[in-house]
């Protein structure tokens, strides 16, 4: 609603209408009561052009006139005037009006995205996303994504990190980190901790002197342990096979058998995961060592953005056991990056199924992941890391992280708690919006805070079909499929299976195998090994199922 009120214009939004009886009509006065919670004011600036402010600087008196406002009034609400206002959709009660976003406001203030499973929240936060990046060209967007639905949204704009090409060495991990990821979760073993954390910077010490020794033979200046000021947290290389002889020397000059079998396990621990196949991102250099820090942070960050502003990391292709490790991790060093070089490269970090990595429970996930985001939301914007959350179950996120996001797109949302939640997070004038989220269709969201210039009800634009988020599992096999290619496809599955768990060691040939074979296994590397054949058979058959998914 529209209300004159002397050279200015009132703007409210009804929430409330109700009916007079005919009993309580005695009078000619209209029959119909509207509540109005205002929300803002156009008015006249010195060169007379109409300008729309937030908050009102005067109340309407009674009789003031009112009236529905115009589509004119709604473009200039929605529209503004800065460079940085963003087209994300199309108002819900006038689809003739675009919806706006003000990019900056949006970022450097956080955001989050709510809403149930299936109402669209991944098309809706691609959307956002396509436009800031073009609106604000010199920002980096790294997009933890938990289902792999991202690859195809942003084209040749974004840089693909998974299983096969991501390279987060050990060493960088911080001592909570490599031990949520050598227990895979569970709690760690006080006695190996202490081991641990006593020999890590030992090992790091030793790597400093080697790479002295190389670098300066004539001025070898030898470091001692206790002088070194590292520590188990120091993000310095060392290499993993120093680690091990500096616990297996220790445990040689034990007596005590407890104490020598608790390093025996730690050894075994460590070895165990160093040779799964599925852990190479962190052990691939374990034995070769190597400064690459300046890499992988170019890398993961998009320094060089070379055209390709935006990573997805692509957590689905990862053990499961190691997500939560690798979340901290990367939103550790986007924070002290950020820290360090005093903000220079703007990073927006988003986090798909942020209830999972910043749980309102501390009993609930990897608690480091929830600090390392939690740190973000309260001090990113003095480093210009910026933090984007994307959630379905808003009751169980961290109060406090949520409440550091100044822009909320609430999409669907049947549960008590979640609303409740959603209610206490907007301001009071604008609350009874809220009361619309249960019955909102896919696609339409309501749009509140920092980043909208009004709160209001929308629908986020339609992608086309090819930059639409899906699942890279969404896909189910041919329907035309034998039953004989089938057996041939679980065959695959279960040699992939078993091979992605197979140490290296047991895909080669031994080191001691007879010369009289020696020709023989160099003829046969020209064909396929099983898991290489498996692989292939399985990547013909999701093909052809994705196809099918696409055609329908």
């Amino acid at each position: 609603m529209a209300i004159a009120a002397g050279a200015r214009e009132l703007l409210g939004v009804v929430t409330e209408v109700s009916l007079k009886t005919a009993q309580a009509d005695s009078s000619p006065e209209p029959r119909a009561i509207a509540r109005v919670d205002l929300v803002g004011e156009i008015s006249r600036d010195e060169t007379g052009r109409q300008r729309f402010r937030r908050g009102v600087g005067a109340y309407p008196a009674i009789r003031d006139r009112a009236r529905i406002i115009s589509s004119e009034q709604l473009r200039l609400i929605f529209r503004g005037d800065k460079t940085t206002f963003a087209e994300i959709g199309r108002l819900h009660n006038d689809t003739t009006v675009p919806a706006y976003v003000d990019v900056e406001n949006l970022v450097t203030k956080h955001f989050a995205v709510l809403g149930s499973t299936g109402v669209g929240k991944s098309s809706g936060l691609a959307v956002i996303l396509r436009q800031v990046i073009k609106t604000w060209r010199e920002l980096r967007v790294l997009i933890l994504d938990h289902h792999n639905e991202y690859g195809s949204v942003f084209g040749n704009e974004a840089n693909l990190i998974g299983a096969k090409n991501l390279r987060l060495p050990f060493w960088l991990f911080n001592f909570e980190e490599f031990s949520d990821v050598l227990y895979a979760g569970k709690p760690p073993v006080p006695a190996e901790q202490d081991i641990l954390s006593e020999l890590i910077p030992l090992a790091k010490t030793q790597y400093l002197n080697r790479r002295h020794s190389m670098e300066r033979a004539s001025a070898l200046r030898k470091v001692e342990p206790r002088q070194s000021g590292f520590t188990a947290d120091t993000p310095v290389p060392y290499l993993m096979q120093d680690l091990l002889a500096l616990i297996d020397e220790r445990m040689g000059k034990l007596e005590n058998r407890s104490s020598r079998m608790t390093h025996h396990r730690l050894i075994g621990r460590i070895e165990t995961l160093k040779n799964d196949p599925r852990y190479a991102f962190m052990f691939a250099n374990a034995t070769v060592g190597g400064d690459t820090m300046v890499t992988i942070l170019t890398e993961l960050f998009r320094l060089e953005a070379n055209g390709r502003p935006v990573t997805v990391i692509q957590l689905a292709s990862l053990p499961i056991e190691v997500v939560d490790a690798v979340v901290c991790v990367i939103s550790r060093l986007a924070f002290d990056f950020g820290m360090w070089s005093d903000g220079a490269m703007p990073l927006l970090l988003v986090c798909e199924e942020a209830h999972r990595f910043a749980a309102a429970d501390p009993s609930v996930g990897f608690l480091p992941s929830k600090n390392a985001l939690s740190r973000i939301a309260k001090e990113g914007r003095k480093y210009g890391v910026y933090l984007g959350l994307v959630t379905q179950r808003p009751a169980e996120l961290d109060a406090t992280i949520i409440s550091q996001c100044n822009t909320l797109f609430a999409m669907r949302m049947a549960n008590d708690r979640d609303q409740a939640l959603l209610k206490s997070a907007v301001s009071d004038a604008t609350a009874n919006l809220v009361d619309f989220v249960p019955s909102l269709g896919t696609g339409e969201v309501i749009g509140f805070g920092e980043g909208m210039p009004l709160p209001v009800q929308f629908v986020f634009n339609r992608l086309s079909e090819e930059l639409l988020p899906r699942s890279e599992a969404a896909a189910a096999l041919p329907k035309d499929l034998n039953p004989g290619s089938r057996r041939e496809f679980v065959h695959a599955v279960v040699e992939r299976w078993r091979g992605s768990i197979m140490s290296q060691a047991q895909t080669e040939a031994p080191p001691e195998a007879a010369p009289s074979i020696v020709a023989e296994t160099h003829t046969l590397r020209r064909n396929p090994t099983p898991a290489e054949a498996a692989e292939d058979k399985i990547s013909k058959a999701l093909q052809l199922a994705r196809r099918e998914y696409l055609n329908r």
